[in-house]
């Protein structure tokens, strides 16, 4: 019998040991540094492609990890019945939430934000592991992750104050949106202002088009390019970044990398996810010579080729001069970085509000003019080019929103 429990204890140890180490990468991948202050810089492209492999490195961790529970699971089925299930189900669990914390913390890294961690946290973890006490194990782990989550928010508050805590006096204060060509203005919306970079451009001159990365619809390992390598390869003067999508380096995408699934037509006509839109209710924009044309619904459109560009994305922020969201999402509440496209008549916008929540994107658009408008990925992909990049370059994406020459 003693043999059969000490067995049974390093089995569990050897658990929770697993879990320490993916918890303690996870986290370490970004909290390097003991500051009080998040140091807020762009990475560069390099950045970005190490950034992508050490998430890939992490998330093979946290698949191996589900695997070994899982069949340990399975183990304890068979040798006890299912006695032990309860506390294999709390350690998916705790995975899960881990997985979740960790995606949210991707979006802040890839946009520069660099941030101290409590190592103590991590050394009672580790403590609790090595004695083998399960209960306070699982409490820990517990309390750590809630101090993630906490932590998390924190960074985002701490994230928009490093990231604009005051617009450069050289900045003009202008409640318009500009009535052609790229400017970066300060926008005074209830007493709060907000920094945005914007580029204008008239229908009649300018073609608005949706490059991709595919040839065609995509489910799963799909290819992704930087913004800018759209913009040279289309020929385009100005660019943003596409519709959401589900990032490779998130553990959740698995079997979906770098897939989307809303409504796209590209420059070359081809219609994306066309068959599984038949009645959604994603607003889309659609752009032709000399027009825009905003729907609320992507079911109010047909596979008209036409045109020159048709995409899809979530929320529509304004319509026909009035603010179309109250806020959804958790996420959709808390200041960032947030990328739109918009029209007002044969006038075309495109660019980026700065620490903004999408509610306040919404209010910043209606106040400078942009009749309709739907929001844009953002987030970690953020990205917005104007003669070289005035936000990002953010992760590599599967589609952008272009201006070219007619």
């Amino acid at each position: 019998m003693k043999r059969k429990g000490k067995k049974k204890a390093l089995g569990n140890n050897y658990v929770f040991g697993i879990m320490v180490i993916v918890l303690i990468s996870i986290v370490s991948v970004f909290w390097l540094k003991r500051n009080d202050v998040p140091v807020v810089t762009p990475l560069t492209s390099e950045e970005v492609e190490t950034q992508d492999k050490e998430a890939e490195r992490i998330n093979k961790m946290i698949y191996d990890t589900d695997v070994e529970l899982m069949r340990l699971g399975n183990e304890d089925l068979k040798k006890t019945g299912g006695k032990n299930q309860q506390m294999f189900n709390k350690l998916r669990t705790n995975l899960q939430m881990a997985t979740d914390s960790y995606e949210n913390l991707l979006d802040l890294r890839y946009n520069g934000i660099r941030v101290n961690t409590e190592e103590e946290r991590f050394a009672d973890l580790l403590s609790a592991a090595r004695i083998g006490d399960v209960k306070m194990t699982d409490e820990t782990l517990s309390n750590l992750l809630s101090s993630l989550s906490t932590q998390k928010n924190l960074m985002y508050v701490r994230a928009v104050v490093a990231a604009g805590p005051s617009i450069p006096a050289s900045v003009p204060a202008i409640n318009q949106a500009p009535g052609s060509g790229y400017r970066r203005q300060k926008v005074t919306v209830g007493g709060r202002s907000y920094l945005v970079d914007i580029q204008a451009a008239d229908l009649n001159s300018t073609k608005v088009i949706v490059d991709t990365a595919s040839d065609g619809t995509c489910t799963d390992n799909c290819p992704v390019l930087p913004l800018g390598t759209y913009v040279s390869r289309s020929g385009a003067y100005a660019g943003v970044n596409g519709t959401y999508f589900c990032p490779d380096t998130y553990p959740s995408c698995a079997g979906k990398k770098n897939s989307f699934d809303i409504l796209v037509m590209n420059k070359n006509k081809v219609y994306f996810n066309s068959d599984n839109n038949v009645f959604s209710t994603v607003p889309a924009a659609i752009f032709s010579p000399g027009s825009a044309r905003f729907v609320t619904t992507s079911r109010e459109w047909g596979r008209d080729t036409g045109v020159d560009s048709v995409i899809a994305n979530r929320p529509l922020l304004t319509f026909n001069g009035a603010i179309m969201t109250g806020g959804g999402e958790a996420k959709e509440n808390i200041r960032g970085n947030r990328s739109f496209v918009g029209s007002t008549g044969n006038t075309v916008y495109i660019g980026v509000v700065r620490s903004a929540s999408i509610v306040e994107v919404a209010k910043v658009l209606q106040t400078i003019g942009v009749q309709n408008a739907i929001n844009l990925d953002n987030g970690g992909s953020t990205a917005f080019w104007s003669g070289g990049y005035k936000a990002g370059p953010g992760r590599r994406i599967p589609n952008a929103v272009l201006f070219v020459q007619r």
